[in-house]
C-alpha cells in the first residue's frame, strides 16, 4: 500500500506531481513496489488525482481519499479496507519517499514472522516501510490525524520488529527537499 493522499501544505503545490529524475515522487515509489513484486498494490491518492498513463498497470489499484485534510490515519484505513481478503499483510510505503530502495523493502519483508509489525530502523528510529499482519489491521482503526504510522509504532513497541537499515529515505515535504534526495 502506498500512501500519497496528503494535502502537501508545506510543499505549496501537489507534491504527488513533483518530478525528480524524470519521474514523479509517486512513480518512484510505485516502481520500487512493483519491482518488489508486491501484490495487490494499492495507492491511496487525493480525490483530484488522475493517474498518468505511465502508471496504467493491472497490478495497481487507485483508492481516492476525498478528505486528505483528515490526515494519514484516514488514508491508512482506506488502504487497509481496499487490500482485500487475500492479503495476509500490508506493506505500507509513503508516496513522498522516492529514495526507498528495493533492498529496504526486501529487508522488511524478510523480517516478517517474529512479530506482527515490522518497520525499518535507523539511528534508533522506526519508520516506513512498515509491514502489518492482517491479524493486526484492527490497530489502524484507533489511529487519528496525521501521525498514523508514528502513532502505531509508538503505541505498540512490543509488537514491532525493527529491521536495521543504513538510513531512512527522507520525506519530500518542501521543494528544497527535492535536492536532498538520495535515490537507491
Amino acid at each position: 500500500m502506498i500512501l500519497a493522499a496528503g494535502a502537501s501544505r508545506r510543499y505549496g503545490s501537489p507534491k504527488q506531481l513533483a518530478v525528480v529524475d524524470g519521474r514523479t515522487l509517486l512513480e518512484h515509489v510505485i516502481v520500487t513496489a512493483m519491482a518488489a513484486d508486491l501484490a495487490p498494490l494499492v495507492a491511496v491518492v487525493p480525490g483530484w488525482f488522475s493517474p498518468p498513463a505511465s502508471l496504467d498497470d493491472p497490478r495497481l489499484r487507485w483508492i481516492r481519499n476525498a478528505f486528505p485534510e483528515r490526515g494519514l490515519s484516514l488514508s491508512l484505513r482506506l488502504g487497509i479496507g481496499a487490500i482485500g481478503e487475500g492479503a495476509s499483510a500490508a506493506l505500507i510505503l509513503l508516496g513522498d519517499q522516492p529514495g526507498i530502495g528495493e533492498a529496504t523493502v526486501a529487508a522488511v519483508l524478510r523480517a516478517r514472522g517474529e512479530r506482527p509489525i515490522v518497520a525499518a530502523l535507523a539511528d534508533g528510529v522506526l519508520a516506513p516501510p512498515v509491514l502489518v499482519e492482517r491479524t493486526h489491521f484492527h490497530l489502524v482503526d484507533g489511529l487519528t490525524g496525521d501521525a498514523g504510522l508514528r502513532q502505531l509504532l509508538r503505541e505498540n513497541p512490543e509488537l514491532v520488529t525493527g529491521v536495521p537499515v543504513r538510513a531512512h529515505a527522507p520525506d519530500v515535504d518542501t521543494p528544497a527537499d527535492l535536492g536532498n534526495i538520495e535515490r537507491p
